[in-house]
């Protein structure tokens, strides 16, 4: 019996992969031992410390290892995308009602480096007139790749025994940008409420003006397994391809999941978003998506230059026209 080379992927526990969990889904010659439990932040500090072989990764960290020259290399594989507007929680007596209220304030954030963040500084300067130079930050945990913060970026680091959710809410911090919904929105504690309301106008808003559904993460692999083992990165990039193809055919039966419109909720999201918004590769709209995500990466001090989405993923093809299989 031939044997596959056995490789650890460390990922969220999404529908998506869920094929290559359960192993519907199988890489040619590679056995994947699939990692969930992590939550983001352990598993992308985890992977740029070299403790997975293959894992999701910020988008963000990542592009600072490369700028770096750190031994990860990625695959246009986009495990995790999120429109941002509604993570933008304010204390609710600091009198702030729009964007450029936030200019001068003591904002908190789970630490400079994380995608959803970069993408939302970005956001809030380029859509909304509100520089990331304006504000005062808060970093509650350690970054991902230590960096030294640019001219004219003031960066705090909160004590270890305070919580930036519970600083938000005692008015300590005047506004939190997150990555998650913070539990005084789960508790609906009155002094915590959203920038945004309604945060759902504004991110189709947004999408509107820019056709960008923001990606967060990346498939990053060993740079030591791509270069001993070339052939696994199209292997991979093919069967990520082919788990979330039958996960978006498992997930159009809308007796799946406990929502009384979900069938509704897919409709809207194919008619806004197409058909495949998680689509894979490095097509027109991901090349524009990334680029943007790049430019704030490089306007906010993380990297040093905007590096080539070509340095920064892999070819993943198997030559024109090659790679599908005929009768």
């Amino acid at each position: 019996m031939t044997k596959k080379l056995s490789l650890t992927l460390a990922c969220g526990d999404y529908e998506i992969i869920r094929p290559l969990k359960e192993g519907a889904v199988s890489p040619d010659g590679i056995e994947l031992n699939v990692l969930t439990g992590a939550d983001s932040a352990t598993r992308h500090w985890r992977f740029l410390h070299n403790q997975y072989d293959i894992a999701e990764c910020s988008g963000s960290s990542y592009m600072v290892a490369t700028d770096r020259g750190l031994p990860f290399r990625a695959i246009p594989v986009f495990l995790h995308r999120r429109f941002r507007h509604g993570f933008i929680f304010i204390n609710n007596t600091k009198g702030i009602t729009k964007p450029t209220d936030l200019i001068g304030k003591k904002v908190g954030v789970k630490f400079y480096q994380v995608s959803a963040i970069v993408w939302l500084r970005g956001i809030l300067e380029e859509h909304y007139g509100v520089p990331h130079k304006s504000i005062e930050w808060y970093t509650e945990l350690d970054e991902d790749i230590p960096f030294t913060p640019p001219a004219g970026v003031t960066i705090h680091k909160i004590d270890h025994a305070k919580s930036a959710e519970k600083m938000l809410a005692e008015g300590e911090l005047d506004a939190l940008l997150h990555p998650d919904i913070i539990d005084p929105i789960l508790n609906k504690d009155p002094r915590v409420g959203r920038l945004f309301p309604a945060y759902k106008q504004e991110e189709l808003a947004y999408y509107g003006k820019t056709g960008i559904f923001p990606i967060m993460h990346v498939l990053g692999i060993k740079q030591e397994l791509v270069e001993r083992y070339p052939w696994i990165v199209p292997n991979l990039y093919q069967a990520f391809e082919q788990s979330k193809a039958l996960a978006m055919k498992r997930m159009r039966n809308p007796r799946l999941v406990p929502l009384a419109w979900y069938q509704e909720a897919w409709e809207e999201q194919e008619e806004i978003l197409g058909p495949d918004p998680w689509e894979f590769g490095l097509t027109e709209r991901n090349r524009k998506n990334f680029e943007t995500f790049v430019g704030y990466s490089h306007s906010h001090g993380l990297i040093s230059r905007k590096i080539p989405l070509e340095e920064l993923f892999l070819d993943v093809s198997q030559g024109r026209k090659r790679g599908t299989s005929r009768a």
